[in-house]
């Protein structure tokens, strides 16, 4: 006979509850994403307690009646004035306790903390295919935005666009927190990211400043996290960028964050040149990094162009989905 589940939220996650978080959270990838890396139990750590930039988190367990934990869901609450209508979600099930209404109610938990908040939207991510796919769609949440997830092999990457000439731009790049002499421009380059395609995601807008970016470069520094950013120079002005993150005790693959060009200087190749001079950066100072992720959305061709000819290959495709949660 199933043991009845009990859904408690946590306040402080302990030693002993976070160790049972990653161990739901490394089955469920496992089960459902073969191939693909589980999170070490010091990146799940990292991330259980250090707080985003601009939100809170509130956080339940699903627990047998032995005390097994079986499902685990974290809810992130936006607090910036652009984004403090929305919540994300996630939400994990050990692949041995499912089709128990475990999601369901841990679903039900968060959404209902969520209307609490204020909140009018939930967001949530799930890979075509899969489990929490099937979840998504079997429940009131709408697609709003389909990701292709691609992978490229440092090694076997087409870098050859680092050496082209771009006349007027020099190239500047640096580890973790933006030198103080380029943080307003690096700023204002930021927010060029605000024009990326978001599908029909009531996602929002992000304003950046000189103190918003030196404080997201501190949240991946409180998490053990190594920031890497490469900007296209113009006269002092900052015309693009690229960022990577290698997270913490991580030994092969690395994650592409932001890559955006200024609208003002769009049509020059920075896009490629920069994300081209990153794979060389990636080589000569972290050797033993053989792949990096990244995502883009299926609209959004001229950056899918630049990383196909950069040599990414296509991993899996992701799907964003939005819970409405004044109709749901």
């Amino acid at each position: 006979m199933s043991q009845q589940i009990h859904i408690a939220p946590v306040a402080w996650l302990s030693a002993e509850q976070t160790a049972a978080w990653h161990t739901v959270v490394s089955a469920a990838v496992e089960h459902d994403l073969p191939g693909r890396p589980t999170p070490s139990p010091k990146q799940v750590h990292a991330q259980l307690t250090t707080a985003g930039l601009d939100s809170r988190r509130l956080f339940w367990l699903a627990t047998e009646t032995d005390g097994r934990v079986v499902g685990v869901a974290g809810l992130r609450l936006f607090t910036s004035s652009g984004q403090d209508h929305l919540a994300e979600l996630e939400l994990h099930v050990h692949p041995d306790a499912r089709r128990r209404g475990v999601g369901t109610q841990l679903l039900s938990t968060a959404a209902f903390a969520a209307r609490v908040e204020g909140r009018r939207s939930v967001l949530t991510t799930a890979t075509d295919g899969t489990a929490g796919d099937a979840f998504c769609t079997g429940r009131d949440f709408r697609r709003v935005l389909t990701l292709h997830q691609l992978l490229l092999s440092v090694g076997e990457a087409d870098d050859s666009a680092a050496d082209i000439e771009h006349p007027g731009y020099t190239l500047a790049g640096w580890t973790g927190t933006v030198p103080d002499h380029l943080a307003d421009t690096f700023a204002a380059a930021k927010n060029a990211m605000n024009d990326m395609p978001t599908g029909d995601m009531d996602y929002g807008r992000v304003s950046w400043d000189a103190d918003r970016v030196r404080s997201m470069a501190g949240v991946l520094a409180d998490r053990g996290d190594t920031l890497l950013t490469l900007a296209a120079l113009d006269d002092g002005a900052m015309g693009g960028y690229t960022e990577i993150v290698i997270r913490a005790g991580e030994t092969r693959r690395a994650l592409q964050y932001d890559t955006a060009v200024v609208p003002a200087h769009r049509g020059h190749g920075l896009g490629l040149w920069l994300k081209a001079a990153m794979v060389r950066t990636l080589k000569d100072t972290h050797p033993g990094i053989v792949e990096i992720e990244t995502d883009n959305a299926d609209d959004n061709t001229h950056m899918l162009a630049v990383n196909r000819r950069l040599g990414f290959r296509a991993d899996r495709i992701v799907h964003e989905y939005q819970l409405d949660l004044a109709g749901a």
